[in-house]
């Protein structure tokens, strides 16, 4: 009997285009694909088994997440070099193998052995039901990623936990000053002034709501629907002694709004858009609008995407972020407006988003034996794959993110003609 490499290559040639893009050592020691090719190793059947009842990026990322598939090297370059070959073969357009091509590769797949129920899906990936976006549902979804463990976070995010783009002035900016710059740049684009009230929706742990009442003076509130981040935004605001002017409430973003029939002088929400759903934005929008006074600023940071998977991708919308919905910048523009907000400023920051998870990567590496013992190997593996993977995102293009300023109309606002920043 041949190789298993040897065989794999011929069964799955007609399906890429031509030769592995990748050097492939299979799980019998054998080898195939080019020498100076990114390595990939193939340690079980089982990582194939995923590949054929979940072809594309669901199944191999539930192979690597589990080690039945592995990239020894920098994945970054590995992932960067396989998609450029999808892109020189134009894989999306190719016309369907024939039907012998298709023949061969069953046969290929019985004969070692690979037909027959699909494995269970990994540990860590999401199990989330219900209908979509039910308050239950997205509490669920959220619970799956922001309430993992705050001391995961911590060895990942800066001191701040600011688990969103930073501002960095220039590429030499580390984590946490490109954070703290972002904080306040956010605060000072919502004009904000000591004894004015901030309305921070999503406000995770605390970043944007503890900066805002320690260096700007503000009265804030601040929603969350993560126990876990409730927890430690109170705790934090304790410690730093704002706890009289920061107030921290376990609520969905469409209960925060009346609260106490109160309007806010200025609302923030960064990065917690995309986790509402599309049906559900224009109430998002709505709440946003309605949380501020006449003549009052509203900023929301959010994610932006174009193409086929607006959740993210296969991976990202199993692992992490189930439910999410990114759209191009200019059609949440339009649903922010539908509101009743006018749009002021849109402010691009993509590639600010590339530095902020070279960050995280850093801290990641430097503290992987403390998150291992945290969370364990498969975790390690999910996060990995998911900082790389969104890294490349931001970097190629294929992701955005953007500060959008707003003001409510119905009376004078306070915007300056000169834009600062």
């Amino acid at each position: 009997m041949s190789a298993v490499a040897t065989r794999l290559e011929a069964a799955v040639s007609p399906f890429i285009g031509g030769e592995l893009p990748v050097r492939l050592v299979a799980w019998d020691g054998s080898t195939a694909g080019p020498e100076d090719a990114p390595l990939v190793e193939l340690n079980s059947p089982d990582a194939l088994r995923r590949l054929l009842w979940q072809p594309g990026e669901l199944g191999a990322a539930q192979a690597y997440v589990t080690g039945e598939l592995d990239v020894p090297g920098d994945l970054d370059a590995a992932l960067t070099f396989a998609f450029d070959v999808a892109r020189s073969r134009d894989l999306g357009g190719r016309k369907r193998p024939s039907v012998r091509a298709f023949a061969t590769a069953v046969r290929s797949a019985a004969g070692l052995g690979l037909l027959g129920r699909p494995p269970a899906a990994p540990a860590t990936q999401a199990k989330v039901r219900g209908r979509l976006h039910t308050r239950e549902r997205d509490r669920k979804a959220i619970s799956h990623h922001y309430d993992l463990s705050t001391d995961f976070y911590s060895l990942i995010l800066d001191p701040t936990m600011a688990y969103s783009c930073g501002y960095h002035a220039d590429e030499q900016v580390g984590l946490e000053e490109a954070q703290h710059a972002k904080l306040s740049m956010v605060c000072r684009k919502l004009g904000l002034e000591p004894g004015m009230r901030l309305l921070d929706i999503g406000c995770g742990w605390g970043s944007l709501s503890l900066h805002a009442a320690e260096h700007f003076g503000v009265q804030v509130t601040g929603v969350t629907i993560s126990r876990e981040q409730a927890r430690f935004a109170e705790a934090a605001a304790r410690r730093r002694g704002v706890d009289h002017l920061v107030e921290i409430r376990l609520c969905d973003y469409r209960d925060a709004v009346p609260l106490e029939g109160a309007e806010y002088d200025a609302v923030s929400s960064l990065e917690m858009g995309e986790h509402v759903g599309e049906a559900n934005y224009p109430t998002y929008a709505r709440v946003l609008r309605d949380s501020v006074r006449p003549g009052g600023r509203v900023l929301v940071q959010q994610m932006s995407r174009s193409g086929p998977w607006p959740g993210g991708g296969p991976f990202i919308e199993s692992f992490i972020a189930p439910d999410m919905h990114m759209r191009p910048v200019g059609a949440t523009v339009g649903l922010l407006e539908a509101s009743g907000l006018e749009v002021r400023d849109v402010h691009a920051m993509r590639e600010h988003y590339v530095l902020t998870v070279a960050g995280w990567i850093e801290r990641f590496e430097e503290n992987l034996d403390a998150i291992t013992a945290l969370v364990g190997e498969e975790m390690v593996r999910v996060w990995r794959l998911y900082l790389v993977g969104g890294s490349m995102a931001f970097r190629d293009g294929r992701m955005g993110v953007d500060q959008i300023l707003m003001v409510r109309p119905g009376a004078p606002h306070t915007l300056p003609w000169e834009r600062s920043e």
